[in-house]
């Protein structure tokens, strides 16, 4: 019974922690916006950039989220 519910958290980590790949994927698709729109209008670089530190902030906190979610799992349950 123990090993069964061993292998069940080291599933539900393992599926949590998914999440991981999806942020660092977003990551770069919002630098990569940035810099193709700072190419067409370099006048508009502080506005972009404060756009860019945002969705960078926002896609940081779902990747830590899925961390905490996946240590969750793995440690408390």
């Amino acid at each position: 019974m123990n090993v069964t519910i061993q292998a069940a958290k080291l599933i539900g980590a393992g599926i949590a922690s998914v999440g991981l790949a999806g942020a660092g994927a977003g990551i770069g698709t919002v630098f990569g916006g940035f810099l193709t729109a700072y190419a067409r209008n370099p006048s508009l670089k502080n506005d972009l950039f404060r756009y860019c530190l945002l969705g960078f902030a926002l896609i940081e906190a779902l990747a830590l989220f899925s961390l905490m979610l996946a240590f969750l799992i793995l440690f408390a349950l």
